[in-house]
């Protein structure tokens, strides 16, 4: 990256991306470039600005044959965590914004989201599987606390007896412990906490505005002893730089309450690579040249590979050392077993004022 594209320090306090670099769509880039006056200038940190979303779907679907669900839902574009290895920074580039610092900043909510969920659960032709929520961007990111479209969403999936499963980083899923008990209780809920890292150092430049990785572990407790099956996801895991911690992550997992474990190895597809290059270079310039000579080998001498079957794993005696050490991690700490599927035989459309109803 030339020296125009960084953003400076002062005004990304808190981020993880350095720069906002226009994304693959664009014909024309945009660099910083010294005006050559010597005037001080205040530089405006940047906010994170939110903007509204009109949706007329809310039930994305997927056939990839790497992912255990086939339907899922994003209450948010766009993700405040910031975590600088997020796979989802590249559908930014699809709304116009940069998978860079737009990523973090330019947050777009889905207010109709349960209405419209509501709705398409009462399809007569909808069908109930797993409906999977934060596998894309985090469901419960700061901004969730002012809009609580998330709690909505489970309102009505708890009204429906509609199986859920989440994924999160952030602490304010304990908010929902009253739903996601009641439902975990009928066999309709399960939560996976990600812990990258149990160093905060490391984890406040990578994951700048995640909860740290002992608030994370709480959370795992919490939602334990409410009865809400949990598993500790130790993902990604990042050659040269988490891995050395897979043991231990998966042991302070069981520690705190979790039922089950899963991790999966790190990938860079599109604008994540250069992205994550540049943040190994600003915050680990030690490492750098090792961390990406380990991913490297695990994705067929490239930054990423994204062939169905491997593009979670990799390939390569390195990747294939990873994965046996996560498995005897989790059999030393009693995590081997998998979480229960979740129920669809409750599923059921709640009777609303007006509607007709069964005779029998």
């Amino acid at each position: 990256m030339q020296q125009g594209d960084f953003i400076h320090r002062d005004q990304r306090r808190g981020r993880a991306a350095a720069s906002n670099r226009t994304n693959r769509f664009e014909s024309l880039t945009k660099t910083a470039i010294d005006d050559g006056w010597d005037i001080v200038e205040e530089l405006p940190v940047l906010r994170t600005e939110v903007r509204d979303e009109t949706i007329t779907r809310i039930i994305s679907r997927n056939s990839s044959p790497d992912l255990g669900f086939d339907r899922s839902i994003n209450p948010y574009r766009g993700c405040e965590h910031g975590c600088i290895y997020c796979f989802a920074r590249p559908s930014h580039a699809y709304l116009g914004l940069s998978p860079g610092l737009d990523f973090e900043t330019q947050l777009i909510a889905r207010p109709g989201a349960a209405a419209r969920l509501e709705a398409e659960l009462r399809n007569p032709r909808y069908r109930p599987k797993l409906i999977a929520i934060g596998t894309n961007t985090d469901a419960y990111q700061p901004i969730e606390r002012d809009r609580a479209i998330m709690r909505e969403i489970l309102e009505v999936l708890s009204s429906f007896r509609h199986p859920v499963g989440i994924v999160t980083k952030g602490a304010l899923i304990e908010r929902d412990i009253d739903i996601l008990a009641e439902m975990a209780s009928a066999g309709l809920a399960r939560v996976g906490v990600s812990v990258t890292t149990l160093d905060p150092r490391i984890a406040r430049v990578m994951e700048p505005r995640v909860p740290s990785p002992a608030r994370r572990l709480k959370v795992i407790e919490r939602l334990s002893r409410a009865g809400i099956p949990v598993r500790v996801m130790a993902s990604p895991i990042i050659p040269g730089l988490t891995d050395p911690e897979i043991e231990a992550i998966v042991q302070a997992g069981a520690d705190a309450g979790a039922t089950a474990a899963s991790g999966i190895g790190l990938r860079l597809p599109r604008e994540v690579a250069p992205l994550f290059r540049d943040w190994l270079e600003e915050h680990f310039p030690m490492r750098a040249a090792r961390v990406m000579a380990r991913v490297r080998e695990m994705h067929g001498g490239k930054d990423y590979d994204p062939s169905f079957g491997t593009r979670l794993t990799g390939t390569g005696i390195y990747a294939q050392l990873l994965r046996d050490r996560f498995k005897r991690a989790a059999r030393a700490a009693g995590l081997a077993a998998d979480l229960a599927p979740l129920r669809c035989d409750l599923f059921t459309r709640p009777v609303r004022s007006g509607d007709q109803m069964s005779l029998f």
